[in-house]
């Protein structure tokens, strides 16, 4: 019986009785991408706990199960591992169908996958050069680090894990620091803010009255690194107000903010895709949409030259892979492009519901979008779809 155990037997009999019929979410209040999972597990209502990196579990059952460092990931109560925000979501929407995050109408659903692409992986680097390219950033960003790996440390624990993992992230191509690059990445952000701004003066979400995979989508950039970080904060207070309050809602469990409490929980009618949402997605896909369109057209031609059989792996050995670069044709320019598998999966998603519409409500999107880029990346070519199975990319020729 529980009284004959000692405290420390209690404490672990306690915690196995509260996850047991939860799901326990692994990720870090630093982690770009945890930010969009922890936003959906508390707007759906999923039970879950949250838990750091440094949980043996963590180690010892969900890295070997996933076979992935990558943060999140999502350990559910019959034992499986999902890893990636997009497969968590996937995996609880069938099973919390309340408050759907993919609307089931032709205009908010292309939107919706748009922005899963555009607003999470188009920000990426946005919010990673707002971090590493502000030294005042520094300070808290490795302090928050080496929190995720030592919570109990002492301040020198925290900036030795802390500068561990900063190192690691410089290291992958950052530019030169100066006045003007700062002020170059200022004015994007500050563009981005004021459109999203222009949004909350009518709408409490993107497609109004429960979040979608957008907003979860967008989270990531506008919490972990630009909402939390000094610099992006900062600038978020003094210039977004609305934005800033919309985070902080993004972050709770309920739906109705106090802003819109008269707002009904609920998709616009009609398929309406407001205004203000279209021209953020637009200014995301002139930003930063290009990449993917020549992602999309230099993994076309991969496959076209090495047709892979259905079912197999492309890349076993990781599970976020880059195909070598290949020179791409695009609009009348020439471009050495390398291609991001991810990105490439989440851009088919857009283009899967897109190839299901009809002739007519195709137009339909197009005329809504009403913009090139997004109709290029909505019909480049696909000789080979791409399947997500065990955190790793499987090939599916069309």
């Amino acid at each position: 019986m529980l009284f004959n155990v000692d405290h420390r037997q209690k404490l672990t009999l306690n915690r196995e009785l509260v996850v047991a019929d939860q799901y326990i979410l692994y990720g870090s209040y630093a982690s770009y991408y945890t930010a969009k999972s922890r936003s959906y597990l508390r707007k759906k209502g999923v039970p879950f706990v949250e838990r750091l990196p440094s949980d043996p579990l963590f180690r010892n059952k969900v890295r070997p199960t996933s076979g992935s460092h990558r943060i999140p990931q999502l350990l559910t109560p019959d034992g499986a591992v999902v890893q990636d925000t997009v497969a968590i979501q996937d995996h609880l929407e069938t099973r919390f169908p309340d408050l759907p995050a993919i609307p089931s109408t032709p205009k908010q659903r292309i939107f919706v996958h748009l922005m899963e692409l555009l607003a999470s992986e188009g920000l990426v680097r946005l919010a990673w050069l707002h971090r590493w390219m502000f030294e005042e950033n520094y300070s808290f960003v490795k302090s928050d680090f080496g929190r995720s790996f030592k919570p109990h440390g002492s301040d020198e624990e925290l900036l030795k894990y802390g500068n561990l993992i900063a190192d690691r992230m410089m290291s992958y191509g950052l530019p030169q620091s100066s006045p003007e690059a700062r002020a170059e990445l200022d004015r994007t952000y500050q563009q981005l803010l004021g459109l999203f701004e222009a949004h909350l003066t009518r709408y409490p979400y993107f497609l109004g009255g429960h979040p979608s995979a957008a907003d979860y989508a967008i989270m990531g950039a506008m919490h972990a690194h630009l909402g939390r970080d000094p610099a992006g904060l900062r600038m978020m207070q003094d210039h977004a107000p609305r934005t800033f309050r919309w985070v902080e809602h993004m972050l709770t469990p309920e739906l109705q903010s106090p802003e819109f409490f008269d707002v009904p929980v609920a998709y616009l009618q009609n398929d309406e895709v407001p205004l203000t949402s279209l021209n953020l997605l637009r200014f995301l896909a002139a930003e930063y949409g290009q990449q993917f369109v020549l992602g999309a057209m230099a993994f076309d031609q991969a496959m076209i030259e090495e047709p892979p059989a259905t079912g197999a792996v492309l890349d076993a050995e990781h599970d976020q892979p880059t195909l070598a670069a290949r020179s791409v044709h695009y609009r009348g320019a020439s471009y050495q492009h390398k291609t991001s598998l991810y990105g490439v999966w989440l851009g088919q998603r857009a283009q899967r519901a897109y190839q299901f519409l009809s002739p007519q409500q195709q137009s339909a999107v197009d005329a809504l979008l009403d913009a090139p880029l997004l109709g290029d990346l909505l019909q480049a070519p696909v000789s080979v779809w791409l399947q997500r199975v065990d955190n790793r990319f499987v090939a599916d020729p069309v």
